[in-house]
């Protein structure tokens, strides 16, 4: 220990010697770390920016959807099978773990009316008030989320999107209003904050959200269709039907095609009643890496509440996110990484001016090095010797890089407003390439003033 005490004494003195050439010769290794500090933080600051980006358009999300039914061969696509219900989403809530919030939701499409306006929205959903959880959209701009009292007794309020806002009520405040869903009145209760395009390009704004119960039983009547009811139920032109159940020949008059039962025969054969289902379960997951555990709790969860035996075709599809995330978590990888290459090529260029001044240095003090073997010092003294300034350069340009680079990150922060993020595994990291780098590019300066003859080191001029 006081050996190298001593030999750290020695190489500050004759640092100390030439210090404009000291503090040039680690203006290199500070840039390179300074650059190093400030990329990584911004990169590591955007990746993050990224990531909530991609979570805020759902990344964590999966989307049940009922399974596909056919018929002689014919496929009726997916949710043509009525297979989900409200319970399978609470037992989803109690027996899931790796889910944070699940939302039911019963599509509708059709007319929204506000006194002389109107508009037929993108999305009408039915849902639960854990919806705007599982989206992470629970950032009100106006009033607040309904209740689950609300979907227990059918309440008929809402909630708007901005895009709906400002296409029904024209800058006023739509707070305690009341709306008109296919003719039924709902009082509007809250106004969702703007999120702007999804990845398709389709407005999330244009949005309507209302208790599933209140959609389902007031408004859509039946599953969710994808078409406009609304059209649908002002087109009357007899013209316009041809061949239902209840009309044999288009212009016909309207004649059932069956007797109507009376109230006794009806009474004495009395129609299934079925469960009552949802369109989708939309699911949160606690994170990105939760997805493939959360995928695989719903389906075995749904296997035993569905009675799926080992060997049948599922009832039900699971829809995720996982290439959008990977392709923009690569795209922010490869940024990051690009980054991080032009600042180590800095730092490289730093060792380099290292070892060049290293070399000068055992030039200039040949005669020093060989009265030092006179008078006894070997070969590994003055190896340690060179090689302790080398490493003390390159420390001291590390520490100054870090104060720098950090400064460099929080004015780009500041003025710029790109997000950064402090990163100490970048900090802990530069350190040791700093001493990395002095001992690498010193090594070959202190090993040729350690092989230097004492005789002819004493003769050198």
């Amino acid at each position: 220990m006081k050996y190298l005490y001593r030999t750290l004494k020695m190489a500050l003195h004759a640092l100390r010697r030439n210090v404009m050439r000291s503090a040039l010769t680690t203006l290199g290794i500070i840039i390179g770390v300074s650059a190093v500090i400030a990329m990584t933080e911004i990169g590591q600051g955007s990746a993050s920016a990224v990531q909530k980006t991609i979570k805020s358009m759902g990344a964590n999300n999966l989307l049940i959807q009922p399974g596909t039914a056919s018929s002689g061969g014919v496929s009726f696509g997916s949710g043509s099978v009525i297979t989900l219900t409200p319970d399978d989403a609470k037992a989803m809530e109690k027996d899931c773990p790796a889910l944070v919030s699940i939302a039911p939701i019963v599509r509708a499409r059709t007319q929204v009316v506000y006194g002389n306006r109107n508009w037929v929205p993108l999305y009408i959903y039915g849902t639960t008030p854990q919806f705007v959880k599982v989206r992470e959209w629970d950032d009100f701009e106006e009033g607040n989320n309904f209740t689950d009292r609300d979907v227990r007794n059918q309440n008929r309020v809402v909630i708007l999107g901005k895009t709906l806002v400002k296409e029904l009520f024209a800058g006023e405040s739509p707070l305690g209003k009341e709306i008109r869903v296919q003719n039924v009145s709902f009082k509007v209760v809250g106004v969702l904050s703007r999120r702007g395009a999804n990845m398709m390009g389709l407005d999330q704004d244009d949005i309507l959200l209302a208790p599933w119960t209140a959609i389902k039983y007031r408004v859509a009547g039946l599953s969710a269709s994808t078409a406009n009811q609304s059209s649908a139920a002002l087109n009357t032109d007899p013209s316009q039907k041809v061949n239902t159940l209840t009309q044999l020949y288009p212009g016909a008059s309207s004649t059932p095609l069956y007797p109507v039962p009376s109230a006794t025969q009806a009474a004495d054969t009395p129609s299934p009643v079925r469960f009552a289902n949802v369109d989708q379960i939309l699911v949160r997951a606690a994170s990105t890496k939760d997805i493939p555990t959360a995928i695989r709790q719903v389906t075995e969860l749904l296997h035993e509440r569905h009675r799926i035996k080992p060997g049948q075709p599922d009832d039900f599809n699971i829809r995720d996110m996982t290439e959008m995330t990977k392709a923009l978590g690569s795209t922010s990888q490869t940024m990051t990484r690009s980054l991080l290459f032009v600042a180590l090529v800095s730092l490289l260029v730093g060792g380099v001016g290292i070892m060049n001044i290293m070399l000068v240095s055992v030039t200039e003090r040949t005669r020093e090095i060989g009265l030092r073997m006179a008078v006894g010092a070997r070969a590994r003294n003055i190896l340690h010797q060179f090689l302790v300034e080398a490493v003390v350069l390159c420390l001291i340009g590390g520490f100054i890089g870090i104060v720098l680079g950090r400064g460099v990150a929080i004015l780009v922060n500041v003025f710029l407003h790109w997000p950064t993020e402090l990163s100490i595994p970048a900090i802990v990291g530069a350190v040791a390439v700093s001493a990395s780098v002095g001992v690498i590019f010193g090594y070959y300066p202190a090993w040729k003033a350690s092989r230097l003859d004492p005789i002819e080191a004493l003769r050198y001029e």
